[in-house]
């Protein structure tokens, strides 16, 4: 039971949680993401286990990095991406208010 309704501006942010996460990739990609080494993983190591072409990949994780839950660094040729400290929380946060 929330105590109160969240704002029209915080209904917005978590609707944009939540389109991010309305795909099973993402979800699939946030998993491995989190469940990597220091929450950490290469795109050239996403594309295996999601069974997707490296540009797909790269199109899902873009979601979710505009979406607040992953970050991206680039090293050399390649893209590698972690996960935003507290970003699964603040989900939860936004599901419990």
């Amino acid at each position: 039971m929330t105590s109160a309704p969240i704002s029209l501006e915080e209904a917005a942010k978590t609707a944009t949680l939540f389109k991010a996460l309305g795909d099973p990739t993402r979800v699939l990609l946030i998993s491995i993401v989190a469940a990597s080494e220091g929450h950490e993983a290469c795109v050239c190591d996403l594309t295996e286990p999601t069974g997707l072409s490296q540009p797909t990949v790269s199109h899902h994780l873009k979601i979710l990095t505009d979406a607040g839950f992953l970050s991206r660094t680039r090293r050399g040729s390649w893209a590698y991406y972690a996960l935003v400290p507290g970003a699964l929380e603040r989900l939860a946060t936004a599901l419990a208010t």
